[in-house]
């Protein structure tokens, strides 16, 4: 019978090669998700690997969806549609320094942070990647004005839903692996869509001034979001 640890590295040692196989990631960034996996696995087992292989699965199915059309529209983040070593550090970073604490650290609002940081990101590339696929109208989220699809800080009312979406399912991942707690799953889609709004006014902002780019974006939006448990809890 396999143990924990065999299947853990069997589980991450298939979905690297399919990732560079499939070109949805490049040697460096498959090479750098496992090694965030370990962390992650760190603190919180299987429920943890198994939202961070939602995240990538869901991430890469929305991002390679039209993609020839976004390449054509200019919306496509890089020509075909695979990520970097930055980008998966910019999307599970967070929740890799959250599952280094927890293994030292035991405290049961630790996985909710990673719940959360995985819901953000979930959110964000759905809400981007979809939207600007089926939006119908577009808006600068800081005026609220029509604005051009695919400019940073450009949301739609489909592409937040889809990112709301995105944050319910790892939320019922979560639910599914510690327990039916409807606050903490509330507490997740929350956390989740205050890391995904807050995506979009960085990117109106300092982004579009081009004071720091899109993986910084995404890394702040995850902290924002595992932050905002903290809050959220307390109220």
């Amino acid at each position: 019978m396999m143990t924990r640890p065999l299947l853990l590295f069997l589980f991450l040692g298939m979905g690297a090669v399919y990732s560079v196989v499939a070109r949805k990631l490049t040697v460096m960034a498959a090479l750098t998700g496992v090694a965030l996996a370990l962390c992650i696995y760190a603190g919180a087992g299987f429920t943890g690997i198994g939202m961070m292989a939602f995240f990538f699965l869901a991430g890469s199915a929305a991002t390679s969806w039209k993609l020839k059309w976004k390449q054509q529209q200019g919306l496509a983040e890089n020509e075909k549609g695979t990520r970097t070593a930055m980008q998966v550090m910019a999307n599970a970073g967070v929740p890799a320094i959250i599952g280094l604490i927890e293994s030292l650290y035991t405290n049961p609002g630790l996985p909710v942070m990673m719940a959360a940081a995985f819901a953000a990101a979930t959110a964000d590339t759905l809400s981007s990647e979809l939207g600007n696929v089926y939006g119908s109208r577009y808006y600068n989220i800081l005026s609220f004005k029509r604005d051009q699809r695919g400019l940073n800080g450009v949301v739609s009312l489909e592409g937040t839903l889809c990112g709301l979406v995105g944050s319910i399912l790892i939320a019922f991942i979560f639910a599914a692996a510690f327990e039916w707690n409807a606050r903490v799953m509330v507490i997740i889609i929350l956390a989740g869509t205050i890391g995904n709004i807050t995506d979009s006014l960085l990117g109106a902002t300092l982004e579009r001034k081009h004071w720091i780019g899109n993986n910084a974006v995404n890394f702040l939006n995850t902290v924002i979001a595992a932050l905002s448990v903290l809050v959220l809890k307390i109220i």
